[in-house]
């Protein structure tokens, strides 16, 4: 029962570093993303190409990969999203969506529709004894990761003065505005960073969820019910939410595997019921 546990907590924590960054987008832009899977597989592509083909190490890879992400997050950013972030939410999710095909498309093209190849660093292959646990190197490393971000993000968010900023635009942007905030850069660089963590996401990926085109459809529910469930526009509801996701569906598959992932919408819809705004509503960014 531990070792299930431990891995529902590392597959809760991957869910979590990819779909924080949607929350936040979600929370302070009001902007529906769906096309933020694809900038995961983005993230991971790169991770994969300069492991396998250039020999680059698992963490420079890490590295590359969240500042890939970034920078195609940026461009797209620039040149579409933010063109209807007053727009009606179909033409959001239209926009989104399109941008979910051509990416399969692209990357079908390029790498072909197989798994992307991956080999687990010496450092982190194996298994090592946690509290009398043998539990995977690779998911500790996993569970390290979620936590590093999200103290990052509470602290950035809560202590820095982009954090005050985002913060305000949270909670009003015609104020924010007002008081002299760049709103629309503001915009630009925490859609950036969103797209950032996805991709970091999307690399660490490669050794847990495997890597291929489909990525950004096969796992956008996922994503979603983390942040719907979580609450969007917070950082420690997707937290919660990621664990309680990642649990139950690493539970379900092994006690009951015939179920595959029926018990997550079961999930989905008690908490929803529950907690129509999230397990913690947005009160700002927190």
């Amino acid at each position: 029962m531990g070792i299930v546990i431990f891995d529902g907590v590392a597959y809760g924590m991957l869910l979590f570093l990819i779909a924080v960054g949607l929350s936040i987008t979600m929370g302070l832009m009001n902007f529906v993303n769906l096309a933020h899977g694809s900038f995961a597989m983005v993230g991971g592509y790169a991770a994969s190409v300069l492991m396998s083909r250039y020999g680059v190490g698992f963490f420079p890879a890490l590295a590359a990969a969240f500042v890939a992400a970034a920078l195609i997050g940026a461009a797209l950013e620039f040149v579409f999203y933010r063109r209807l972030y007053k727009a009606h939410p179909l033409d959001q999710v239209l926009l989104s969506i399109g941008v979910v095909f051509v990416s399969i498309a692209v990357f079908t093209y390029f790498f072909g529709p197989t798994m992307q190849p991956f080999q687990l660093p010496p450092l982190l292959d194996g298994r090592v004894s946690l509290g009398g646990l043998e539990v995977g190197r690779y998911r500790l490393f996993l569970v390290v990761c979620g936590v590093l971000v999200l103290a990052v993000l509470l602290l950035g968010i809560g202590k820095t003065r982009y954090g005050a900023m985002v913060r305000a635009a949270v909670d009003n942007q015609r104020v924010a505005a007002g008081t002299g905030i760049h709103v629309q850069r503001l915009f630009f660089l925490t859609f950036s960073l969103g797209c950032g963590l996805a991709g970091l996401g999307g690399a660490l990926s490669l050794g847990m969820l495997g890597l291929e085109p489909s990525f950004p459809l096969k796992y956008l529910v996922y994503f979603l019910i983390v942040v719907c469930v979580g609450g969007a526009g917070t950082i420690t509801g997707p937290f919660i939410a990621a664990l309680l996701v990642g649990i139950v569906d690493v539970a379900g598959k092994y006690y009951w595997p015939e179920a595959g992932a029926f018990l997550i919408y079961v999930v989905m819809i008690i908490m929803l019921l529950l907690r129509p705004h999230g397990i913690i509503p947005k009160r700002g960014l927190a």
